[in-house]
């Protein structure tokens, strides 16, 4: 048996099916119609085009409307409409109103009878990563819908999504977490950027992108790369998300901090570079999170078991990129060493680090 809902009210409730709801006083639909057309088209002519109405019909049933509601709509003129105050008011939230039943249609009609899965993701990796290889799941699960809502560290889990990925250092509360992936981090830019960029150091002659909520970026990195001062590069600009940041490092307008998961595909094909063979590893990682309650959901079973294959491809391709990377400076090493008297090669195998050290803020210009 449904359950009753009370409501407030002044009036008379009615009672259909175990609940009580409210007596709506609504006007006539086709006049709301009439007057929402003529309203943005300032025109009974244009709105019964519209409408597939006659143009008199339109008039009347605004004219109606008007009666209904106690007040004017329009200033009638010869050759125009105009919106009264209350008809301004009126034609703002009856415009809204009609746009969300349009889009509640389109939202209800596409709705199909099998298993939905929500998934939230941030935008970056949704699109950098998620997105380009949704179409593997589809062809193993093409009776599961996928829905993506818009997720990320900086906003709250929600109860109605199946799951979400994140990067974080612990579960969110109530939640079960399985790690997909470290948090990486590497610079990345143009090849014609990495052309000039042959020691961390050159990129004091370099612009660096920053995203403020990330300040921490960078000087971990260059912790990573063993330098004992931050870099002072050329030029700084800064972004407030990371979408923006990897558009920007892909039209060439300076050097990024990234996540490595962020630019694989671009790194595979070409169109960016790790210019150095130096990866900073954040006290984070990407978790695939999920409430205890859908551990048998069906959709959220199949979409694990296809992302952790997934993962385990990435964390292969992110090993074979870091080395593809490295070998074009060992060669530059090794050919200043055959040049150098005394030859004093570091270990290829070492990540530098600096004991102690202090990373600089990124400064702001003015």
């Amino acid at each position: 048996m449904l359950a009753s809902r009370t409501f407030l009210s002044h009036s008379q409730p009615k009672y259909l099916f175990g609940y009580s709801v409210m007596s709506r006083h609504l006007p006539s639909l086709n006049g709301l119609r009439a007057f929402e057309a003529a309203g943005r088209h300032h025109s009974f002519t244009a709105a019964a085009k519209e409408l597939n109405v006659t143009q008199a019909a339109v008039s009347r049933m605004v004219r109606l409307l008007e009666e209904r509601l106690g007040f004017a709509l329009f200033r009638r003129h010869a050759n125009a409409l105009e919106l009264t105050i209350q008809g301004q008011a009126f034609l703002s939230g009856l415009t809204d109103s009609f746009d969300s039943i349009a889009r509640l249609t389109d939202q209800v009609a596409a709705m199909r009878a099998g298993p939905v899965l929500t998934v939230g993701v941030g935008p970056t990796l949704a699109v950098n990563w998620l997105i380009p290889r949704l179409t593997s799941f589809y062809h193993r699960h093409p009776e599961i819908e996928v829905r993506m809502a818009t997720g990320g560290a900086m906003r709250p889990v929600r109860d109605d999504w199946t799951c979400t990925i994140r990067r974080d250092s612990a579960a969110w509360p109530g939640y079960v977490a399985e790690q997909l992936f470290l948090s990486t981090l590497v610079p990345v830019c143009t090849p014609k950027l990495a052309a000039g960029l042959r020691q961390p150091s050159d990129l004091q002659n370099t612009t660096l992108i920053f995203v403020p909520h990330l300040s921490n970026d960078w000087p971990s990195w260059f912790e990573a790369a063993g330098l004992r001062a931050p870099i002072r590069p050329a030029g700084e600009v800064f972004f407030d998300n990371n979408a923006m940041a990897m558009q920007a490092v892909l039209d060439g307008v300076g050097v990024a901090i990234a996540q490595l998961l962020y630019v694989t595909d671009a790194l595979k094909a070409g169109r960016l570079v790790a210019p150095y063979p130096i990866a900073a590893t954040k006290q984070e990682s990407w978790y695939l999170e999920y409430r205890p309650a859908r551990e048998t959901d069906a959709a959220l079973l199949a979409f694990r078991n296809w992302l952790q294959g997934e993962a385990e491809r990435q964390r292969q391709i992110e090993a074979d990129l870091l080395d593809r990377s490295a070998r074009p400076t060992l060669r530059k090493r090794a050919a200043r060493a055959d040049r150098s008297p005394s030859p004093i090669l570091p270990d290829p195998g070492r990540t530098p680090r600096c004991e102690g050290a202090t990373p600089g803020r990124p400064r702001r210009d003015s």
